[in-house]
Parts: structure tokens; C-alpha cells; sequence
């Protein structure tokens, strides 16, 4: 697997000297200045591919090139839209850069309700909370009717810490659900995501499936013409908030879209941490399933509560089994390799990470810190190497690991 680390470019506090002390050979980013909707210029693309590339590393991922939010809705000037896309496709492989995550998620992206929730040794994480979550929906958005999205006693915890909360307390409840945002666009205070919601009006879960096929039968052909792979990346987190729906949460959605359109361009981002927020979902397994069409990982863990509520474990804790993670995907590039593919070989970054030591004096983007991340590379790089030597079977790393 390649080693990547994700780097925000000129808005990130780390820089790429620093990255290459982390081991990792691959920059997955994104020209978040450029605006959703508009082609991205061949000649920025290549600049950037410069810089990196004299920093020592490979782009190996684009993560992302955003999808308008009127494809979301299926309304606007989407002759245009998709156009663009298609074009920056195009300058992106001009540039020998092939494969593309990006989202569907209406309106926000990764979305949580504390960006520095404390760990039990030492540090902080990023956290779901369902009662700060539900508070947020219900109480301050006057979304009552959301009520019925959350258990009865998460709506009761909702009211309790709602009646407790500052100003400032919201505040920050409100900048920590806009955090998630990647870029410098698109951040709501309250009354603005009110209007913004409205937008959505109307729009169910068989509509957003809707607008998704049409978004993947006008750009899936020209990926396929380019050579690229584009690979989605599952909802974060995987259920419906603020009435909107979600569709990329679990195995059978990723049936639906890599059915939409039948190509080894349409393909799926692994996210172990998206995906294992749900529940429902075994990741190994989903891995397995759709082992051919993955295209790019992201690897981290999360502890669930009953509730609905989640947190960032460390890598090699938490609900999902990453060491049999790891070994599907070492499964699946050693098929590719004995077919032939060209793309044997699956980049992976180390996903959200704790902020450790001076990590919290740094104010990186949450969730992107320098030394948790580290952290995790090294677990991750550790469980590989020992899988990739034969020493051990899956099982039984898998049973030292969590002794």
C-alpha cells in the first residue's frame, strides 16, 4: 500500500519538510481555493504538482474535487457544471494525476459537535455527540421535528444541556458541526443554515439517489476515457442530520452507486471510520465485498456509544478489527497483481488522528494533527509490514493487538 498523508496546501500549518519526516511518500490534497463548480486551470494543477513533487513527494490523490451543491439538488445551470468537472478531470490527467475522491453529502461535509474532546491517557479527539447533536437540530435550528431522529432520552439530554449552555457554548457547538468544512467557502451561522436547509426542501433519500446517477453517467464515461478512477467517500456520519438525507452509509448504497454505473472508474474511498460509525456495518467485510473497486483508503477507528454517539479511537483500538482491515486490502492488491491491474497498488493515509503533545498549540485543521497522526501512520505501516511478512496470520495479529 502507498503511504500518503493529506496536506491542505497553503492553508495548512504542517508543512511538507515536516510530512516527509513522517515516512509517508504521497500527498493526497486539493486546490480548496478554487471555487465548487469551477474547472480547475492545467496550468495551478501543474504548480502544485511542482511543489510537491520538489518536496520529494508523489500527488497520488486528489481529495477533493467537490461536487456543486446544485448537482445535490438537481437544479441550476448543470450543462455547465458538469462541463467543468469534466474539464478538470481532463487538466488533472494532463497532469498524470488519476484518482479522485470526493463526496455526495448535501450541504456539509464531516460533521461533529466537539473538535477537542478529552482521551483517557492524555490529549483530545474529535466526537459525535447525539444529545449536543440533537440540541443543535432541535434547539437552536427549530428543527422540532427532529425529534424523532434521536431516542427519547438523547431528545431529554438535548433540552438538559441546551438549558445549561452559554452563548458561547453554542457558539462553539455551532463552529465545531461547520468545522468539517474543507476550504474557505460555505460556512453558515445559524439563520444562514436555516435558509441554506430550505434549499433541500422536498428532496428525499430516491431523489439525492437520483441526482447522484445523473452526476455519475455524465463524468464516469470521461474518467474512463482518462483513465482516472474516481472513488467516493462514505457519508461521515453515516445516518440522515438536519433532515437531509444520506446515501453513501452502508454495503447497499455502495451496491446502488457502483451499480449506477458499472465501471472500474466508478469506484469507492474505504473510509474504515465513516463506515464504522454505523453500527449495521462489518468494515472487513464491506471491504472484501467491494475489494474491487476500491481505489483509496482511509484508515482510522471510532468507539461507538448506545446512544448514537461515537469518538476517534486510536488506529489500532476502537470497534473495527484494523489489522483484518489491512489484510483485505493486502488480499486484494495481491489478486491485482497476479491479473495484471495497473492499479495493484492502494494508497492509504492515516485518517483523523488525537492531538498529542504540542499537537494542540499548532490549531491544524481538526482532526489533521501532526503527531497523532504520526501516531497512527506507524501503527498502521506496523500491522502491514508484519502482514506483508507472512510471520503472522491475520488472526493472530489480530488477537496480540487487542490483548
Amino acid at each position: 500500500m502507498i503511504e500518503s498523508w493529506r496536506w491542505y496546501g497553503p492553508f495548512d500549518k504542517i508543512t511538507l519538510p515536516e510530512i516527509a519526516q513522517t515516512g509517508a511518500s504521497g500527498i493526497v490534497t486539493a486546490l480548496h481555493e478554487i471555487p465548487y463548480g469551477e474547472v480547475w486551470p492545467v496550468e495551478t494543477i501543474a504548480a502544485r504538482k511542482r511543489q510537491i513533487e520538489e518536496a520529494g513527494f508523489d500527488w497520488v490523490v486528489v481529495e477533493s474535487l467537490p461536487i456543486h451543491e446544485d448537482v445535490k439538488r438537481g437544479a441550476g445551470d448543470l450543462d455547465r457544471i458538469f462541463a467543468n468537472y469534466r474539464q478538470s478531470l481532463a487538466n488533472l490527467a494532463a497532469n498524470g494525476i488519476h484518482t479522485i475522491c470526493y463526496n455526495f453529502m448535501p450541504l456539509l461535509d464531516w460533521t461533529r459537535t466537539d473538535l477537542a474532546a478529552p482521551v483517557a491517557r492524555g490529549g483530545t479527539c474529535l466526537r459525535f455527540s447525539a444529545p449536543r447533536m440533537a440540541a443543535f437540530e432541535i434547539h437552536m435550528l427549530g428543527r422540532t421535528e427532529a425529534e424523532a431522529d434521536y431516542l427519547p432520552e438523547v431528545v431529554q439530554q438535548a433540552a438538559i444541556w441546551f438549558q445549561r449552555a452559554t452563548e458561547a457554548d453554542r457558539e462553539t457547538l455551532l463552529n465545531s458541526i461547520m468545522a468539517g468544512l474543507p476550504g474557505a467557502y460555505d460556512r453558515y451561522d445559524v439563520p444562514a443554515l436555516r435558509e441554506a436547509l430550505k434549499t433541500y426542501d422536498g428532496i428525499g433519500q430516491d431523489d439525492l439517489r437520483a441526482h447522484y446517477a445523473r452526476f455519475l453517467q455524465e463524468v464516469v464515461p470521461a474518467a474512463e476515457d482518462l483513465g482516472m478512477r474516481l472513488c467516493v467517500h462514505p457519508d461521515d456520519p453515516p445516518r440522515d442530520i438536519l433532515g437531509l438525507p444520506r446515501i453513501v452509509s452502508d454495503a447497499d448504497d455502495i451496491a446502488f452507486i457502483l451499480g449506477a454505473v458499472d465501471s472500474p472508474a466508478n469506484g469507492l474511498t474505504l473510509c474504515s471510520g465513516s463506515l464504522g460509525a454505523n453500527p449495521a456495518n462489518d468494515v472487513p467485510a464491506i471491504a472484501r465485498r467491494f475489494a474491487d473497486r476500491i481505489h483509496f483508503a482511509h484508515l482510522r477507528n471510532v468507539r461507538k456509544d448506545p446512544d448514537g454517539s461515537f469518538e476517534e479511537a486510536a488506529h489500532l483500538e476502537g470497534d473495527t478489527d484494523m489489522v483484518d482491515l489491512i489484510a483485505a486490502l493486502l488480499e486484494e492488491e495481491a489478486r491485482r497483481r497476479q491479473t495484471g491491474r495497473a492499479d495493484a497498488v492502494i494508497p492509504f493515509r492515516p485518517d483523523h488522528g488525537h492531538d498529542l503533545l504540542s499537537d494542540a498549540e499548532r490549531g491544524t485543521h481538526p482532526g489533521y494533527p501532526l503527531i497523532g497522526r504520526l501516531r497512527g501512520l506507524a501503527e498502521l505501516r506496523g500491522v502491514a509490514r508484519a502482514l506483508s511478512s507472512g510471520a503472522l496470520s491475520s488472526g493472530a495479529l489480530s488477537s496480540r493487538a487487542t490483548a
